[in-house]
């Protein structure tokens, strides 16, 4: 979040076309019509990159058609509507008038903020932490802003010293690569240690690469000089008040605005380190660039010190070089335990004796969204832009309710600051500190009380460096408009309400259809006459989806099956099925009630009283009338459905690592639960992901550590007036699943507040038990994919790919080979050497379209295997893995004899005869280098197809306390062919020493070049978590070294869920 406008940078430029010769319009008639390339910037926003586009009369027949293709590329509030020349002095109204190979503006108005387009990129000032002495100029290219940790690494050079965290110049931390873009201009590089406040001035540092003319060839020497000439010195008097306790240790800062462009924030200090104290007058000399006409000053204190808290009396500026004088009363607190709790104010500059601009107290309203875990803990800023400057970024930190940003909470702050005219834009995030610190921001609305407009800036994203992608702060552009911005928001939540319901509208799916106002369901009766006061029980309220395609469906009669549901002259009837007027189409609304519209007469819907007669709209008052249903599917919860749990439009309950239980999971295969039917609307939960795991409720606790006990079992709750479900422990009356605002389940007694509501998707449809039997996990061992004939939501279709995925499995030779599919069949036979071994071995297969495995290389007598100088035969089944090309083999160590000496592998297909070999020549042994696991590549004619490499890994635990870990830490690395399992190892850190390095070397089938390693840490509680620095994986003879920064503890939590895996890309990767 940068401090002050990101228009520190933009400066008018006088562009030496415009204003000689003749005027573009009349030099484009003289060429003839050919493509043109051009590029179009954005008016008042140098920071916008500028959009390329070729024009000619089969791109672009109208001028209008350009104007509709920038609206898409060129973010403005309303679309681009006027193209001008650099400096807005002409306007181009035809295609004809744009020139090849030169640049233009577009703005939504006719006022237009000129911008340079032929600028270099924005330098970075970096300062030393604690040394503004120290510093260098650095060029934010493509090639150090690939990712923050490439950027830090590339400082690291720059500045020769370990770069390992970045400030902005008033101690904020500056934590990812879009922090650093949007800073004002310089930031302090420190290692490990805190921030050092210094007088971190950047404005000589940048002032010539500001000024027009320098480093540019656009314009003359002479202009250059004259340019720097304007660049003025001011006298600053500043009067701290005489009020006890007015004086501040902070450390102040000020920034000058002025019509053209403001100043950096420059820190005001003297020498003798006794500043701003009670009564006194401190006087500064600054330098400041050619801002042109001052119009506001921003003053503010970085919060430091023992007694930060500063009152000042009066400011007083004078320009030296045009002799002008500037008095501003202040007389305000700024301090955080004073007023209104702001550190930074900004001032007008008066005008014989009036302000210049009015202040102005914003309303700044924040919608953290409905999301489970949306709220966020860390500290939020805000930075609003508008057509007369910026606020600079202030921190939301008072709002009018007791806590901020919870989850589904708007929040109302105060925002001073000198009236920026028409707001254009904002950029909002937050610092990344605290645990939960992700934020689903929905929108803010900006109310201002001199104009008395509303500017809405719409978002509905995460701020999550763990979600979405991975952005902490962003930026956010005015929709004028509330009521075109209302229907958006309407308009997206439907689309997102329809894409969490549209499941049960699938064909062959039965439904019923639950009507709030009536209390009842809708039937259809043998006459044709249709009602809303069934019971759940009345079979005359049952639908079958017979045709599906998007929202339009048909409905028929479940038991009256030549009637369907239809609207006839705006009236519900039943119909013969397959007739115009029985296509009806699904409206959803937010509230997850849905509209049934007439497909042949779009506004006639299906609609009753309040007594559940079938009403035209225009028959009753409109509160004597209701056309929204509640759709509830039957057969949700028969024996092995597989089914989500949902808990938003987005999120499920998910099983985690540990155990624990968490509602923010996302809706996919880990959130998948097997159900296993008890008796009548008594059901449990089994994990699909991790088999033998049950949803409980147990010693106050609710988990997912059962293991198919009573505590397991739950009755299913039903809830008319949402179609969700609760579920209530048997064993426990009264406790049901519920969540925590940060997602964790928890048990819960019922309320109608929303955590203990869960809304069923089916992934697979069950059965129902055989007569008399109720499914226990003993009686219900079949997989998934052995139930035939299905129904498939679009969800399963996704599943069954990865829930029918075969692992390969073990074949004893005793069983019979009709239970093996030919095609699949293979024989392995490992020959060993002079070492046996009584270790369980495993075998993984590698081909070029999957891998399989581990497959259990063993018999019914384990110690007859893998003796000395003997031949051992397996037959496995090993499917969908392609061409092979490797294989992986190894033991685990176990058992009196855990060496073993692997000197040849072969693979023959049971029915092509095809034969693969593997020489091997190995010693697997924890006590040697290689350890207990190879790999090796198919041999052709005596030569391997792939080569072996000695990898050589550097994993670097952190300087921190206790960084060190006695767990378990497995390392996985991911090259251009596959990912392998590069070393498992432990972790320990000795005394004394700063750094730890723990290196192994492994030899593994060439993998190309390294892109990512993924880390796991399975530490069994908090004292054994681990701090990883950075890993280095290299092969002998590659350069440059791959490194892949971690920086982090192992395991984390994001989002409320513990991760006890990451996953690290090569710096300057994407």
């Amino acid at each position: 979040m940068s401090e002050t406008s990101s228009t520190s940078f933009s400066v008018i430029h006088p562009t030496s076309s415009e204003g000689q010769g003749p005027s573009p319009r009349h030099l484009s008639v003289m060429h003839p019509v050919v493509a043109k390339k051009i590029s179009f910037y954005k008016s008042g926003d140098p920071q916008f990159g500028g959009v390329r586009v070729v024009v000619n009369p089969r791109s672009f027949k109208t001028f209008d058609a350009l104007l509709d293709n920038l609206s898409r590329k060129v973010p403005l509030p309303f679309g681009v509507r006027n193209i001008s020349t650099p400096r807005g002095r002409h306007s181009i109204t035809r295609l004809e008038e744009l020139e090849d190979g030169e640049s233009y503006l577009c703005s939504h108005r006719r006022k237009v903020q000129p911008v340079d387009p032929r600028r270099p990129p924005p330098p970075l000032v970096v300062f030393k932490n604690g040394d503004p002495k120290t510093r260098r100029t650095v060029v934010l290219n493509r090639r150090v802003t690939q990712s923050f940790q490439a950027f830090l690494q590339h400082l690291m050079e720059v500045m020769r010293f370990p770069v390992t965290k970045l400030y902005a110049t008033d101690g904020r931390k500056v934590p990812s690569l879009q922090a650093v873009i949007l800073s004002s201009g310089a930031v302090v590089a420190a290692g490990r240690e805190p921030f050092k406040p210094g007088n971190y001035d950047i404005q000589k540092y940048l002032l010539s690469s500001r000024l027009p003319g320098a480093s540019h060839h656009v314009y003359t020497k002479g202009t250059a000089r004259s340019e720097r000439r304007k660049s003025s010195n001011w006298k600053v008097s500043i009067i701290t008040s005489d009020l006890p306790n007015s004086g501040t240790s902070s450390q102040i800062y000020i920034i000058l605005y002025g019509q053209h462009r403001s100043s950096a924030p420059i820190y005001l200090s003297g020498t003798d380190g006794a500043q701003f104290q009670d009564g006194r007058e401190d006087i500064f000399t600054i330098r400041v660039g050619d801002i042109g006409t001052l119009f506001k000053i921003r003053i503010g204190h970085t919060n430091s010190g023992l007694s930060p808290s500063w009152h000042c009396k009066e400011i007083q500026l004078w320009n030296m070089n045009s002799g002008k004088k500037f008095y501003i009363p202040v007389q305000r607190w700024l301090a955080r335990d004073q007023e209104d709790g702001e550190i930074c104010r900004e001032f007008p500059v008066l005008n014989k004796g009036r302000p210049m601009l009015p202040v102005t107290v914003y309303e700044v309203h924040v919608a953290t969204g409905e999301l489970w875990n949306a709220g966020t803990v860390a500290n939020v800023y805000i930075s609003v832009y508008g057509e007369k400057g910026d606020s600079g970024s202030r921190q939301l930190f008072r709002s009018k309710s007791s806590f901020s940003f919870l989850r589904g909470q708007t929040d109302t702050f105060s925002l001073e600051a000198v009236h920026l005219g028409d707001l254009y834009k904002i950029v909002i995030g937050h610092d990344g500190l605290g645990p939960g610190n992700g934020w689903f921001l929905d929108d803010v609305v900006i109310k201002d009380p001199t104009t008395n407009r509303e500017y809405a800036f719409f978002c509905h994203r995460w701020l999550d460096q763990g979600e979405d992608d991975g952005k902490i702060a962003r930026e956010l552009y005015a929709r004028d408009n509330s009521i075109i911005f209302v229907r958006q928001k309407l308009e997206l939540s439907r689309k997102e309400t329809w894409a969490a319901e549209r499941w049960k509208f699938m064909k062959g799916n039965t439904l019923q259809f639950y009507n709030k106002l009536t209390g009842g369901f809708v039937r259809l009766h043998p006459d044709g006459t249709v009602d809303a006061l069934g019971e759940k029980t009345d079979k005359c309220g049952l639908f079958d989806v017979i045709f599906n395609k998007g929202n339009m469906c048909i409905f028929q009669s479940h038991v009256i099956r030549h009637l369907s549901l239809a609207v006839d002259n705006s009236t519900v009837t039943g119909m013969a099925s397959g007739g115009a007027c029985t296509e009806l189409r699904v409206l959803y609304q937010p509230n997850r009630c849905a509209l049934l519209e007439s497909a042949l007469v779009p506004g006639h819907t299906v609609i009753f009283d309040r007594h559940g007669k079938r009403a035209a709209e225009s028959s009753a008052g409109y509160a004597d009338l209701s056309k929204e249903f509640v759709v509830f599917v039957k057969g949700v919860f028969l024996n092995s459905a597989v089914v989500l749990l949902a808990t938003s439009l987005c999120q499920a309950l998910c099983l985690q690592p540990d155990g624990s239980c968490t509602g923010v999971g996302s809706q996919s295969e880990k959130s998948y639960w097997k159900v296993h039917k008890i008796s009548s609307g008594i059901c449990m939960f089994e994990s699909v992901k991790n088999a033998g795991m049950y949803l409980r409720i147990k010693d106050g606790q609710c988990d997912g550590t059962g293991t198919g006990d009573t505590d397991c079992h739950f009755k299913i709750k039903k809830n008319l007036e949402n179609a969700s479900v609760s579920l209530e422990s048997t064993k426990s009356p009264g406790l049901f699943v519920g969540l925590e605002s940060d997602g964790q389940a928890k048990p819960v007694i019922y309320t109608k507040n929303g955590n203990v509501f869960f809304y069923p998707q089916v992934v697979k449809f069950g059965r129902e038990n055989p007569m008399g039997m109720s499914a226990t996990p003993s009686q219900e061992e079949e997989k998934i994919h052995e139930t035939k004939n299905q129904q498939e939501t679009p969800a399963a279709f996704e599943a069954k790919r990865s829930l029918l995925s075969s692992t390969a499995k073990e074949i004893r030779p005793s069983q019979s080979s009709k239970s093996l599919l030919s095609e699949d069949e293979w024989k392995v036979l490992v020959l060993t050497g002079n070492r046996g071994t009584q270790a369980n071995v495993t075998l993984r297969v590698y081909g070029d379209e999957g891998v399989t495995g581990p497959i259990s290389l063993r018999k019914d007598s384990p110690e007859e295997l893998f003796l000395p100088r003997r031949e051992d035969e397996f037959q496995v089944e090993i499917r969908s893995v392609g061409k092979i090309y490797k294989i992986r083999l190894g033991h685990d160590g176990t058992s009196e004899q855990p060496e073993w000496s692997l000197q040849r592998v072969t693979m023959q297909h049971v029915k092509s005869k095809e034969t693969l070999d593997f020489s091997a020549n190995a010693w697997l042994s924890r006590m040697q280098a290689d350890g207990i696991v190879c790999e090796l590549p198919v041999v052709r004619e005596g030569q391997a197809i792939l080569p072996l490499v000695r990898y050589h890994v550097d994993v670097h635990t952190g300087q921190l306390k206790q960084a060190e870990t006695e767990s378990e830490v497995f390392l996985y690395s991911l090259g251009l062919d596959f990912w392998t399992n590069l070393t498992c190892y432990k972790i320990s850190k000795r005394t004394g020493e700063s750094t730890q390095i723990d290196t192994c070397q492994v030899e593994a089938v060439s993998l190309g070049k390294l892109q990512k390693v993924l880390l796991r840490c399975e530490a069994s509680d908090k004292s054994q978590y681990w701090c990883c620095d950075r890993v280095v994986a290299r092969e002998p003879g590659a350069a440059p070294e791959p490194v892949f920064t971690c920086e982090r503890w192992l395991p984390f939590m994001s989002q409320g869920v513990i991760h006890s895996e990451i996953e690290l890309c090569l710096q300057g990767e994407d």
